[in-house]
């Protein structure tokens, strides 16, 4: 199977401590699933590269707005990373060595990069899952700043963050402090794999789809919404046992109402089919 290389490895990435995922890895091996060939290695010591070559510019005295100045620089100016405005939504945005190899990429995985980079620098950052938009922040206390790695290392403050969510939504939003909690790294996995799901959902590529599900159901494998849309996306293929799997799961995991109906009504024409 295509897939399974890349998702197995993932999924012992991603089985320990969320502290000790590697998100970079888990990342790549999100791509390995796409590209079986992928050599994970190759791509890691890429990041270990950058990190030193930035490591060569900073002053021995490391100020927090340096240190991004510095990170900016190399990866905006000399290795013109950058965001892909003209196509947003192609699935290589989403894929980690397409990201660094392209040089461009979503707001997610370029965060990812420069969070990357940022810790193998001793600088460690925070991701922050601004809604519509991936942000980070230094991870120490108040530190007031946020870096839009999008935007070519964007230095912004909270009145940018809620300027930024209003331009996205066209409409007056009052910034929460939810908006600005830090996330950890299985959701931010969780957000980079529900990118591509809604981009496969949307190019009616359903076995992508169907893998990507897997992996969330990875990451969460309780979480009531994967269950069902993998459910039904087996159902909509003929695949009448495993739709009926995932389909009863949801169920247990459910609140009753229309859409448990609905389903219960599926799952009593998948029981005539296996008669």
């Amino acid at each position: 199977m295509k897939y399974k290389i890349g998702w197995d490895n993932f999924a012992q990435e991603v089985s320990r401590s969320d502290e000790s995922i590697n998100l970079a890895r888990a990342s790549l091996y999100c791509a390995q699933a796409e590209y079986p060939e992928l050599e994970v290695a190759k791509y890691l010591q890429q990041l270990d590269l950058i990190a030193e070559d930035i490591a060569v510019k900073l002053l021995s005295e490391r100020y927090p707005l340096q240190i991004i100045k510095t990170i900016n620089d190399h990866l905006y100016n000399c290795l013109e990373l950058r965001g892909n405005n003209q196509d947003y939504y192609n699935p290589k945005n989403s894929f980690l060595n397409d990201v660094i190899d392209l040089r461009t990429g979503i707001p997610l995985t370029l965060s990812i990069i420069y969070l990357e980079i940022a810790k193998r620098l001793d600088f460690p950052m925070l991701g922050i899952g601004m809604p519509g938009h991936f942000i980070i922040r230094p991870d120490f206390d108040d530190s007031g700043i946020f870096v839009d790695a999008f935007n070519q290392g964007e230095i912004l403050f909270k009145e940018d963050c809620e300027s930024k969510i209003q331009q996205l939504y066209q409409q007056p939003i009052k910034l929460e402090p939810r908006f600005l909690a830090p996330v950890n790294n299985k959701q931010i996995l969780a957000r980079m794999l529900t990118n591509l799901k809604q981009i496969y959902l949307h190019r009616r590529q359903y076995n992508n789809v169907l893998a990507i599900i897997t992996g969330l159901l990875t990451l969460f494998p309780n979480k009531p919404n994967e269950l069902r849309d993998r459910g039904l996306l087996y159902y909509e293929l003929k695949h009448w046992q495993a739709a009926y799997k995932d389909l009863q799961a949801y169920l247990k995991l459910a609140t009753y109402g229309d859409e448990y109906q609905m389903i219960q009504m599926l799952l009593n024409k998948i029981e005539n089919s296996l008669l």
